[in-house]
């Protein structure tokens, strides 16, 4: 399930939205002020990367160990929706 990040254009407040389809959005409405008047902002994300990540400067997998970076978020349940 998308989850969409909105500005309501008569109060100015941003908010997001959990919608049941990405194909299928329904009406969103302000909780703040209830206006249907709002708009799909842009959404950034972010990525942790763990010390073991083979990004680090000085770090090598010449010699076998690398291991794949844990980044966290909703498949280890960060989110809180597992």
């Amino acid at each position: 399930m998308p989850i969409f990040e909105y500005k309501c254009n008569d109060c100015g407040k941003k908010f997001d939205v959990l919608h049941k389809s990405s194909t299928n959005l329904e009406e969103v409405i302000c909780p703040d002020c209830q206006s249907k008047n709002s708009k799909k902002l842009l959404s950034s994300f972010s990525a942790s990367m763990g010390s073991s990540s083979s990004f680090d400067s000085g770090s090598s997998c010449s010699d076998g160990s690398c291991s794949i970076p844990s980044y966290g978020g909703c498949a280890s349940g960060m989110c809180g929706l597992n």
